[in-house]
């Protein structure tokens, strides 16, 4: 007799609403861990048509090699996000967003390696996938933004304490985004 007044209770409260709500930021945590892996499966590439021109720099290959390997050993399981752990994928990311950018800035050197062809399309392909990381994100705070306030209404408060739907993280810009790079010619 409780369980049935209950369960309609429980329907209107939010709860499913919250449940979807939450599956709808696992599958879009999916798809931006999905783009920072394509990123991920083309550095291997990217290195290898660089190697083919000797003099280059190997203390840059090897730090995009370790920063790439650091950053596919994390994975966050979608339920367990939080503000520690995205922080740590974040900062694995942006570092080796920063060997990548080293390393484009020592091919400048090489003009036989910037007219390669391989490399040319690498570099487009890398281009494209940022511009995909970057939408994705945006997507991913979207959905975020929509469950933190919807959790932290009422009624649905009470219910989401009730059953332990906690605020997910946002992903931020790195440290020092918001000033503008000095450009030298």
């Amino acid at each position: 007799m409780f369980l049935i007044g209950i369960v309609p209770l429980l329907s209107s409260c939010g709860y499913n609403t919250m449940v979807q709500k939450e599956e709808a930021i696992a599958a879009q945590w999916a798809q931006v861990q999905s783009v920072y892996q394509r990123r991920a499966d083309l550095i291997p590439n990217l290195v290898n048509t660089v190697k083919g021109y000797a003099e280059f720099e190997k203390s840059t290959l090897t730090q995009v090699t370790e920063a790439r390997s650091k950053a596919t050993s994390i994975n966050i399981d979608p339920n367990k996000l939080d503000e520690a752990s995205l922080k740590k994928f974040q900062a694995a990311q942006d570092e080796l967003k920063g060997a990548l950018s080293r390393l484009l800035v020592v091919v400048e050197q090489y003009p036989q390696l910037k007219a390669n062809q391989n490399f040319l399309e690498l570099q487009a392909q890398l281009e494209g996938t940022e511009n995909r990381i970057a939408v994705e994100r945006m997507k991913f705070n979207d959905l975020t933004r929509d469950y933190n306030a919807y959790i932290r209404k009422f009624p649905q408060v009470i219910v989401a304490r009730l059953f332990g739907f906690r605020e997910k993280p946002y992903f931020e810009a790195a440290t020092g985004a918001e000033k503008a790079p000095e450009v030298k010619f």
